[in-house]
């Protein structure tokens, strides 16, 4: 015997006053990304740097842009008398190793990296930035259950071999007035700073990631982001940027 679920007329009868917004699901932060390479800006800087505030200022007119953009502040120029309360040792690997793929001679600050490729002509307008190059990954990357919970499809394409990521979390309106090394008296301010940055492992073909991210500071609009890039070459596949709360 087939047994048949039964909906009771009264309840049937108040879901149909109900508004549609109110029966719908409510949304998730949920990006999906498209089929051109979202392009992929690193800044290595260093508030104990004199020439790297007018990179951050250039950093800081991409706000808005379709671009994803991280300023990395490393920390070997605090030894001149100023400690940089953004750097990390890690930021300071990370260049290490987009050097050693570069075949640099060395690093240096500041620094940007457009695409895995060093960009030492960076002092351009927008429009050198390539927005028509091919992405070679689909990212479809969401706020999943659970605070501060994120997770990421990844599918590299069919040219792509072994792939690579990392996330980031960045934050705008930071600021500092600098009271010693080569900036002191300067107030400075920056915008894409990363203050999360845990990279993945080695991949072949599609995955799902996951990511917990630090707590949100209300005065620190905040991206999530996540680059996949080509083991070999350090080239980004595909990248997303979130901004939820």
């Amino acid at each position: 015997m087939r047994l048949h679920a039964r909906t009771s007329p009264i309840k049937a009868a108040f879901a149909m006053l109900l508004p549609a917004s109110a029966l719908a699901m409510p949304s998730l932060c949920e990006v999906v990304s498209g089929d051109k390479l979202t392009p992929v800006i690193e800044l290595y800087t260093s508030e104990g740097c004199s020439s790297c505030p007018p990179a951050d200022q250039w950093l800081s007119n991409l706000k808005g842009k379709p671009v994803v953009a991280q300023a990395f502040h490393v920390a070997y120029w605090d030894y001149i008398g100023w400690k940089d309360q953004y750097a990390n040792p890690a930021f300071t690997a990370r260049q290490k190793e987009v050097a050693a793929t570069n075949r640099l001679s060395g690093i240096y600050t500041p620094q940007l990296v457009r695409n895995g490729r060093d960009w030492s002509d960076w002092r351009q307008p927008l429009r050198a930035i390539d927005f028509n190059t091919p992405a070679r990954a689909t990212i479809n990357m969401r706020q999943s259950e659970g605070v501060g919970a994120f997770e990421a499809r990844v599918a590299p394409g069919a040219t792509a071999g072994a792939w690579t990521a990392y996330w980031t979390v960045t934050e705008h309106n930071h600021s500092s007035r600098v009271k010693a090394g080569e900036n002191a008296g300067e107030f400075l301010k920056h915008d894409f700073v990363v203050r999360q940055y845990v990279p993945v492992g080695r991949y072949e073909g599609v995955q799902t990631l996951k990511f917990y991210v630090i707590a949100a500071q209300a005065d620190h609009p905040r991206q999530i982001n996540l680059i996949v890039s080509d083991v070999q070459s350090g080239e980004p596949l595909q990248a997303v940027s979130l901004q939820c709360t």
